[in-house]
């Protein structure tokens, strides 16, 4: 009889670490999703704000080169790429 409950004893301290190892897993994995979706949303942040200095560069190219008193020929092709990709747009608004 008694080693039926030292075996009953045995199994219950076994299962009880199992469900303490469990929470601590369960905690530690909520732990990393909250990392890992806030690490998303900081990296969306940042494609948002490469997007935008993109931009700003391009806008600043454009500039200089209409500066630029050489660059007149530069300059009339990039007005006309930018009049082209406007009629694009104009267009697949039509569609």
């Amino acid at each position: 009889m008694k080693d039926v409950a030292t075996l009953v004893s045995g199994i219950d301290y076994k299962i009880r670490k199992l469900i303490e190892h469990h929470d601590l897993l369960r905690s530690e994995n909520k732990k990393i999703s909250n990392e890992v979706r806030d690490l998303k949303l900081v990296n969306q942040e940042q494609k948002q704000k490469i997007r935008q200095l993109e931009e700003t560069v391009k806008i600043l190219k454009l500039a200089k080169t209409l500066e630029n008193k050489e660059g007149n020929v530069e300059a009339k092709l990039k007005i006309n790429e930018l009049v082209r990709e406007i009629d694009k747009c104009i267009g697949l608004l039509n569609t």
